[in-house]
């Protein structure tokens, strides 16, 4: 894979602290308090420039993007009719599936948006239709306010950053995470496929125990295969 940002190979320094990680099973565990804290820093710092860069990208080349990556999700998910598909409402220049929504929905699949009912919980997922009554949620960013709970076949989440290992750097919220952790606990399994720009690339985002990796990773460039469902 191409892990070059944006082609230049100017990847963000490493933070002077990854001599304290120690590599496991589940990527880089933090040695003690101090170390967590750092790592929690350099995320806070990394995730601002990278949104600055995605905020950089001029409005018609993100909407090139948009489209090359709703074709390849168009190759991901052939089953309509059987998919229920959590999306998202696009937010500081995230990728804007909208179109690809409505698409979905004429084909026979069920589209649900997340949604943050309680703070530091996991989010529960609401079906979405073009007409469905909407209502601002955390960050105002807009909620179907009557949809029915529904539990996705497959769960697309926006990028901020990510590896070539399949982690993901978000918000900070730990709300992605916490909610494929609880799915996990139930035994349900869906396909989770993160989507972003290739500029989001960065060599490791120096993964935590409770981090959970992505099964795909969809850039404008490339589709990449991390793992299986």
């Amino acid at each position: 894979m191409n892990q070059n940002d944006d082609n230049t190979g100017d990847y963000a320094s490493p933070p002077c602290f990854a001599h304290e990680l120690t590599y496991g099973e589940n990527g880089y565990v933090v040695s003690d308090a101090q170390t967590a804290s750092d790592v929690a820093r350099w995320r806070k710092g990394e995730r601002q420039r990278l949104i600055d860069r995605r905020l950089a990208i001029p409005a018609r080349e993100r909407q090139r993007h948009a489209e090359q990556v709703m074709a390849r999700l168009d190759e991901l998910i052939v089953d309509r009719v059987a998919a229920i598909v959590s999306v998202y409402w696009p937010f500081r220049a995230e990728l804007n599936l909208r179109g690809w929504m409505q698409a979905m929905v004429d084909d026979g699949a069920r589209i649900a948006l997340p949604v943050v009912e309680e703070k530091a919980q996991p989010l529960v997922f609401r079906q979405w239709t073009p007409d469905a009554r909407m209502e601002p949620g955390i960050w105002n960013i807009p909620v179907p306010v009557d949809g029915e709970p529904v539990q996705p076949t497959h769960v697309i989440a926006p990028l901020v950053g990510f590896d070539p290992r399949g982690y993901r750097l978000g918000y900070g919220g730990g709300y992605f995470d916490r909610t494929l952790a609880g799915m996990h606990e139930r035994q349900q399994y869906p396909l989770v496929i993160g989507v972003g720009h290739a500029v989001a690339c960065i060599p490791t985002i120096y993964p935590q125990p409770h981090d959970i990796p992505m099964h795909r990773i969809i850039t404008e460039n490339e589709t990449l295969q991390i793992a299986e469902a």
